[in-house]
């Protein structure tokens, strides 16, 4: 469907984005209901992460994908299972399952296992080979020191050993990484990513409105946005466009009236 077309809103990059990505994230929702969120909002959602291992124990993954693909939206791996894969020996068996099952996209954190940076870039060298990855940097660790200059160093790294963008991590919670623990956006963090790498190489992790809120404000409309959850897709589009509250620009009467003297 088309907006109606009566209203002037911020404009959006136009699909297929490179920039202004809405990265879902898929807790394990069923076929019916991922038609569902495809149906309504199917042309607002760029990247499909099938968070964790969900991929992996998901009966309906093929169903899945195949419907991804009708719409467009490219399909990813989690970044949690390539790291269970790596703990194991097995980070090139699941890119051999991940290109049999035709997934476009592949997720390469180190948010969990501890795993050295030599081997997080050489498993990035591998996948580029056949995919398109996401990097992440950042522990899924609360505990975790956050350093601004360790994370740009990080990513700039792993865009140069092939990754195409890379996620900063948030969590579905928001309350890790790019957050403190009240879910208030680190805005050193922010800030030197964007520096170092331009904030269309990377994915912010913002699953809550009031953070989605503050990426858009700072970055704009087409600020590349992930671990969405499926329901706010929509919701998150208005934000985008500037039809929602918490980015709804309001013109000063007074200079609006010096304006037209």
């Amino acid at each position: 469907m088309v907006a109606p077309g009566f209203l002037h809103l911020d404009q959006r990059a136009v699909p297929p984005r490179s920039v202004g990505l809405t990265h879902v994230i898929d807790g394990g929702i069923p076929l019916g209901a991922m038609a569902d969120v495809l149906r309504s909002a199917g042309h607002l959602v760029d990247v499909w992460k099938f968070g964790w291992g969900t991929a992996y124990l998901d009966p309906l993954v093929s169903d899945k994908l195949r419907l991804l693909a009708d719409h467009d939206i490219r399909a990813c791996t989690g970044g949690t299972l390539l790291e269970v894969a790596w703990l194991q020996g097995q980070a090139s068996a699941l890119f051999e399952w991940a290109a049999e099952m035709r997934f476009p996209h592949v997720e390469i954190s180190n948010g969990v296992a501890r795993m050295p940076l030599t081997e997080k870039r050489r498993l990035i060298r591998e996948a580029a080979r056949r995919f398109t990855v996401l990097s992440e940097v950042g522990s899924k660790d609360p505990t975790a020191m956050v350093s601004a200059a360790d994370w740009a160093t990080e990513a700039v790294g792993d865009l140069d050993a092939g990754a195409r963008w890379v996620l900063a991590e948030g969590r579905e919670s928001g309350t890790v990484g790019v957050y403190d623990a009240q879910g208030s956006v680190r805005a050193d963090v922010v800030d030197a990513l964007a520096r170092e790498l331009g904030p269309e190489r990377v994915v912010f992790e913002a699953p809550g409105r009031r953070q989605q809120a503050w990426f858009i404000r700072r970055f704009g409309a087409d600020v590349n946005l992930g671990n969405i959850a499926t329901g706010d897709v929509l919701a998150l589009e208005t934000l985008r466009v500037g039809l929602r509250a918490d980015t709804i620009v309001v013109p000063d009467p007074l200079l609006e009236h010096q304006e037209r003297r």
